[in-house]
Parts: C-alpha cells; structure tokens; sequence
C-alpha cells in the first residue's frame, strides 16, 4: 500500500478512535447523573411560574431507567434550601425564600416532592416516561410591590394539572429532551407549556455531578393577559395605560445544575437558572426587568 493509502488508513483509524472515546465519556456522564436521581432541587412548593427551569425539578430521572432497571422501590431525599429569585415574572425587586427538601420516589411509578408535586408516571420505558402531575401556584398579590402592583389586584393561588414527557436521545448521547403542559386551575387560570433539553456536563464525577440545558416557555391569552396585562379597570386604579397581552412564546431560559456530594448520603444541591421574557411578557408596562435570575442552594440527605 502506498503512503496514501496508508495515510486515509490511519486517519480513518482515529476518526473511529475519536468517536469510541466520545461514546465512552458520554456514557459515563449518563451513569453519572444517575447519582442524582431523586436529588434534584425542591426548595418552593411546586408552582407556575417556575423560578427554575421545570426540567431542573426532575433532572436525570429519565436516565435512571436506561442505565440502572433494578433501582431500589423507594428513594427518599429530605433536607433544607433557600432560593434567591424575583418576587414576580419581570420584578426588579428580589426575596430570599427558605424551605424544606421533600423527594419521594416509588420505583418508576408514582412519586411526591416540594418540586414536582404529586404524579403519576403512566408511561415509562427504557428512554422516556409521561406522567400527571398535581401542583401549585402561588399566584401575586398587590402587598409583593405596592410600589408597582398596586391597583391590580391579587392573583389568586390555586392548583396547576401539568402533564409532562421526558426522552433521553441514548446512552452513548445523553441529551434528554422534555416537554409540558400546565393548566391553572384558578388563580391567575390559562395553559403554560414548556421545550426544553439538557444533557450532563463534561467535568462531572462521582462527587460532583453537574447538568444544563435550555429552555423555552409558551403562554396563551389568558394567562399572558392575567401576568403582563391591564385591564381598563386596572389602568383607572393604577399608573399604567390599558395594555392587551397576547398568546406566545412568553419566556427563554437557561439552566444549571450541580451536586456535590459530601458523603454517600450528604450532598449539596446548588441550582442556577437564567430567564428572559419574550413578545407581549417583555413589552409589558408592568415589566421592569426582562432579564431575571435564580439561585438555589440546599444540603440534602438520601437515604439510599
């Protein structure tokens, strides 16, 4: 064989190498996240808006099926956070929230958390499960910033029926892909959806194990105009002009997250996620910050 052909030999040789070494660190990322199976951040009730990206609530779930088929019945996390997020979708001002830590899983069947609420898993195979989920949102109240709510009203609280799906690509491309739809039952009423992606970070190990991943968050009328809208009754009882808000993309966000773990059962869940509103939320009077963010942090301890 000439130099040539040696030459389209040999780098067809690495190229094959280059992919068997991507394949193996995609698949060690993926038994990776397993590790936070039921870890995941779950600080505020579960509610809508969600101050984190919704697929941070449930991250690396659906990986468990595909790596790990013989987990343990019951997985249970319970432990304390805090959260530093705005007071409102497209608030300046910030709070400090604190909470507890409440995960419990049954197999890969029911499950009840602070995050995610209380579900169903009615589909579930080796890359994806679809379930029901009840959980809560707090709504908005005039007293959060009488400075810029007043004359508004309150939004009530009241229970949010969110179905949701998750896919995970394959082992050797972890990228799970996620989907949702939320409807209020009360309050501020109206559907929210979200699309979202994220996948385990490179730099992970079994102490620190890290994901993030992108997201875009759908709203229709109703629900848009209760947030970003003034009705003429508002405007007479406020500073701001009559304002319509309509149906669309109404936020896109990106989220981080890490574990560390201290011990086998101790470990430290720190949770970033990054939001900017979009179409009628941005543009709306009531809007004083597009651009919002989240952090959470809680110690956690998992009892199996």
């Amino acid at each position: 064989m000439n130099d040539s052909g040696n030459s389209v030999v040999r780098s067809a040789g690495a190229i094959r190498g280059r992919r068997a070494d991507m394949a193996r660190a995609c698949r060690r990322l993926a038994y990776l996240a397993l590790i936070l199976c039921g870890c995941g951040p779950q600080i505020a009730w579960s509610q809508t808006p969600s101050a984190l990206q919704e697929w941070q609530y449930s991250s690396g779930i659906v990986l468990q099926r595909l790596f790990d088929p013989d987990f343990p019945d019951w997985r249970v996390v319970a432990g304390v956070g805090a959260e530093f997020k705005p007071l409102y979708d497209g608030s300046k001002p910030y709070r400090t929230q604190a909470g507890p830590v409440i995960n419990v899983l049954y197999r890969d069947i029911a499950f009840a958390s602070v995050g995610e609420g209380l579900g169903v898993n009615f589909l579930r195979g080796d890359k994806y499960r679809a379930g029901i989920a009840l959980g809560y949102d707090l709504g908005r109240r005039d007293s959060d910033d009488l400075t810029h709510l007043r004359g508004l009203g309150d939004i009530g609280r009241a229970p949010v029926i969110k179905l949701f799906g998750s896919y995970v690509i394959s082992k050797e491309f972890p990228l799970v892909l996620r989907a949702d739809v939320r409807q209020i039952a009360g309050g501020a009423h109206g559907l929210l959806g979200d699309l979202e992606a994220y996948m385990p970070l490179p730099g992970s190990s079994r102490r620190l194990v890290m994901f993030a991943g992108p997201s875009i968050t759908f709203a229709d009328h109703r629900y848009s105009q209760n947030l970003f809208g003034v009705t003429t009754t508002q405007a007479l009882a406020s500073d701001y002009p009559v304002y319509d808000a309509h149906a669309g993309a109404d936020a896109a966000g990106l989220g981080f997250s890490a574990t560390g773990f201290i011990t086998k059962h101790w470990l430290i869940n720190a949770d970033l996620a990054v939001n900017h509103l979009l179409g009628s939320a941005s543009a709306s009077p009531i809007t004083q910050s597009r651009t919002q963010g989240v952090f959470a942090l809680s110690v956690e301890y998992k009892w199996n």
